[in-house]
């Protein structure tokens, strides 16, 4: 069999199209030129390895032998892994919605031989269904127009290049005072409020997606205003979700999101990225409210992904974590993790033990999702007595070893460092919390290997790379890249008091600096000004799946802010702030993650314990400040004899009596010093 180009590629996705009678192309050069010279338009087609409508146009139309013909007759086609490159997938999102039509994926785009779209859609069956166009009646009249009607693509053309230059022009704010108000973050908290599903917990309605970064401005302005219908929300959705399909009962970690409002079913796809989020979120929850519940999800989680998540990379330097898993195994989305009730009861027999089961998890002959059952605790969401829940652990042990026998979903095993970033952070904090110096030992892993084997020299500065799989480091890395990593730095030497750890963000935020930032518009771009040109540089606050790179790196520069006591990192946030202020007030629904950083950056209560980390009183004193729920502190352990920068505020406080010390600080004020771990706790 003829391979086409993609035979050449590193990502799953492009590799799963490598057998394809398309004639593909991946994105670059070569594909604009053979465009150019033949004169024909572009078909980009965008999708990633864990998507089950990808497939599904794979199977129905880019391995038909009729079709393929069609596309390689009248287009030059080129294949797009989302995950791969972030930068060519919101640019052509966008245009699609400024067509007037609902992003997603597979992502289906007419440009023009330089790139510029025209017309698009997402996906299309190979016959006239669904309300939609088959695919082959699409191929001819795209041609069609482009032949006959070029000028009035061309119109279109221009159009959305207007539109796509709009999209990433905020409109900034400026003056004296700060650019968002903490009341603003409250009013935006209470609008949001006003969308919350009292009933089964989330936002809105089918489908349903866990929304980490909206969750997180509630529980930061629960602990910060006492609004109890903020702390309500919050928990309710996470027992919701930690108790319905979404969650996979028998082997860890949550899926995508629900296609129904009741988390029942969900779409069976499972990231790194949703997952680290949630662990977030569940460990601020357990903080406040020693929820077993929330313990429990936090441990099978990030057990789930220290047993399936480490990609297979055979490096001294680390164990990073692969990127997903896919909705479907034998070409049937979740047949993995459904049940017959036949199936169950083979395995588990008929005893009290089955019937428990069978009962707390819905499982029944009609089944809740087309003739099968998929395990949820959605009518049992409290735990039982110990005892009971043994049992159950026992049970599900039980099918999981059976479960494992059948053949597994798609593993998608390339090395994202942003996605990375996410869970290294969220995993260090949740070391620290629950106590557990193997999460810390694999957090610190993962960041090594993305730190040593993920970064090349360009012009005498070390460089990150966003892709890693097979031995090939690929793609220029975006903002989020850094944004992330550098998170992932400052988390973990919160947890460690390592200050490689900071200085290495440092370095970090001086790339973007250089490379990244907009001297004129203010914020950051999403791309190098040295990356690959695109038909536009794109420039947001807006959280999607993961959090908006300019978001993040707000929050981390208020933190190397109070670490530091350097007023530049103080200022640059300041400006992203008021760079995106003027959207934030209009369009706040996806700006929750910056809201965040606004907070942090207003109200971080630093921790600063004087002592030895080796010695118990230090310890002590360090366990009470990981502990506390706060979300707006900033823990630092230092030596006695260690100099301070001058800015900060603990500069000039030393230890009482020779004993470990902690000062809480807001601003540039301190507490008095506090020896006592009780002390401390009440303090914070």
């Amino acid at each position: 069999m003829t391979r086409n180009r993609l035979s050449e590629e590193t990502s799953p996705y492009l590799l799963q199209h490598a057998d394809n009678p398309v004639h593909w192309y991946g994105w670059g050069p070569e594909a604009i030129a053979a465009a150019k010279a033949q004169d024909k338009p572009i078909l980009l087609s965008v999708g990633y390895a864990a998507c089950h409508w990808c497939h599904v146009m794979a199977h129905e139309s880019f391995e038909d032998d009729a079709i393929a013909a069609q596309m390689n007759d009248l287009y030059i086609n080129v294949k797009v892994d989302r995950e791969e490159r972030p930068d060519i997938d919101t640019i052509y999102q966008h245009a699609l919605q400024l067509l007037g039509q609902q992003g997603g994926w597979p992502l289906t785009m007419f440009l023009t031989p330089e790139g510029e779209p025209f017309w698009g859609g997402t996906y299309f069956p190979p016959d006239s269904r669904y309300g939609r166009p088959g695919f082959p009646q699409v191929l001819s009249a795209i041609s069609d127009y482009w032949s006959e009607q070029r000028d009035k693509a061309m119109e279109t053309v221009e159009a959305l290049k207007g539109g796509l230059a709009k999209v990433w022009t905020p409109e900034a704010v400026t003056g004296a005072g700060k650019a968002i108000a903490l009341a603003v973050n409250d009013q935006v908290a209470s609008r949001l409020a006003q969308e919350f599903d009292m009933v089964n917990g989330g936002f809105g309605q089918a489908p349903k997606f866990p929304n980490p970064s909206i969750h997180e401005l509630l529980w930061r302005g629960w602990l910060r205003t006492g609004n109890e219908a903020q702390r309500d929300a919050v928990l309710f959705s996470l027992t919701k979700m930690s108790q319905g399909g979404i969650y996979d009962h028998l082997g860890g970690g949550y899926e995508r999101y629900s296609t129904d409002s009741m988390w029942l079913a969900p779409h069976f796809e499972k990231m790194l990225y949703d997952n680290a989020q949630i662990v977030d979120l569940l460990t601020w929850a357990w903080q406040e409210t020693k929820n077993p519940l929330y313990a429990q999800r936090v441990e099978e989680t990030i057990d789930w992904c220290l047993r399936e998540m480490i990609a297979p990379v055979d490096d001294a330097a680390g164990k990073p974590f692969a990127a997903t898993y896919d909705a479907d195994s034998e070409g049937v989305e979740g047949k993995f993790y459904v049940w017959s009730a036949a199936e169950v009861s083979e395995i588990l027999g008929d005893g009290a033990d089955a019937v428990l089961f069978k009962t707390v998890y819905d499982v029944s002959p009609e089944g809740n999702w087309e003739g099968g059952n998929i395990l949820n605790r959605i009518a049992h969401p409290e735990l039982l007595d110990a005892g009971q829940e043994e049992q159950l652990k026992a049970c599900g042990e039980k099918l999981l070893a059976v479960r494992n026998k059948r053949i597994w979903p798609g593993w998608d095993d390339k090395v994202l460092a942003d996605w990375n970033g996410l869970m290294i952070a969220a995993m260090a904090n949740a070391a620290r919390v629950f106590d557990r110096p193997d999460w810390l030992d694999a957090a610190d892993s993962a960041f090594a290997f993305v730190r040593d084997r993920m970064q090349e020299e360009t012009d005498g500065t070390m460089r990150l790379k966003h892709s890693f799989r097979a031995g090939k480091l690929k793609h220029s890395a975006p903002l989020d890249d850094y944004a992330n990593m550098a998170r992932a730095a400052v988390a973990l030497y919160e947890a460690t008091g390592n200050g490689a750890y900071v200085d290495t963000a440092i370095d970090w935020v001086d790339v973007i600096d250089t490379h990244y930032w907009d001297e004129d518009g203010g914020g950051y771009f999403f791309t190098a000004d040295d990356a690959e040109a695109l038909i536009i540089r794109t420039k947001s606050a807006a959280d999607n799946a993961t959090p908006s790179g300019n978001g993040v790196i707000t929050s981390v520069l208020a933190r190397l802010h109070f670490l530091t006591g350097v007023d530049h990192f103080r200022e640059r946030a300041e400006r992203i702030i008021s760079t995106f202020a003027g959207e934030a007030t209009q369009n706040f629904f996806p700006l929750t993650g910056l809201f965040c950083a606004n907070e942090l950056l207003q109200t971080c209560a630093q921790v600063v314990i004087v002592g030895s980390a080796q010695d118990a009183d230090t310890m002590a004193l360090l366990d009470v400040a990981w502990k506390a729920s706060n979300m707006n502190k900033l823990v630092q352990a230092i030596p006695a004899d260690a100099v301070l920068p001058k800015n900060h505020p603990a500069t000039g406080k030393g230890q009482l009596d020779g004993r470990a010390t902690a000062y809480v600080c807001i601003g540039q004020t301190c507490s008095l010093p506090l020896t006592d771990p009780a002390a401390l706790a009440l303090a914070l």
